[in-house]
């Protein structure tokens, strides 16, 4: 598949099977995503990798979310808001944390680092489809809530960037309307 192709065939798929993906497809995937552009080269991006016990970190990130949101809830209702919030990181068999981690560069911008972070996910969501994944990149307040920051160890400065949720679709995504580019293009001549 040529990366025209990739661009545009690529689909957000939010129901993958719960089949393993073999980890030296995963690490191709992210490989491809490296390969992201960045100022000055200073590549501020990182990658957690969880599958199968391993999303329990995630699940365990989005329980201590949703406990903290509800201060006032208690005993079962809290338990089972919890387990509801726990079974979301368990959707897919790979669920890929991107983390910007900005450089210590002085040249470093912060929002140009965060670019780069996305530009990196992009590269990995085109890979995973060229390679016959299905993907879906998932964000929401509970990924920027410090709670979930803490839950992978970042540092102050490092960001989550996305939530790639991975895996062999399970579903036909519908081909979204575009508007095309003509209508978003200025040209200056």
């Amino acid at each position: 598949m040529n990366v025209e192709e990739a661009i545009r065939t690529r689909r957000t798929v939010g129901r993958v099977k719960k089949d393993p993906v073999d980890r030296a497809l995963i690490e191709k995937v992210l490989e491809s995503a490296i390969w992201a552009p960045s100022h000055h080269n200073t590549q501020p991006w990182k990658f957690i990798v969880m599958t199968g016990d391993g999303r329990s970190r995630l699940a365990e990130g989005y329980a201590r979310v949703s406990a903290a949101a509800a201060p006032g809830l208690s005993g079962q209702p809290l338990e089972d808001r919890l387990a509801k919030e726990r079974t979301k990181a368990f959707r897919a068999p790979v669920v890929i944390a991107a983390v910007c981690s900005p450089s210590d560069d002085p040249r470093a911008v912060l929002a140009e680092e965060l670019a780069a972070a996305h530009a990196a996910v992009q590269n990995l969501l085109l890979a995973a489809h060229a390679n016959g994944l299905g993907a879906i990149w998932r964000s929401g307040e509970p990924m920027y809530h410090s709670l979930m920051k803490e839950t992978f160890g970042l540092s102050a400065k490092e960001q989550l960037v996305g939530l790639v949720y991975l895996g062999y679709p399970d579903m036909t995504p519908l081909e979204p309307a575009r508007v095309p580019a003509t209508a978003k293009t200025v040209w200056v001549e």
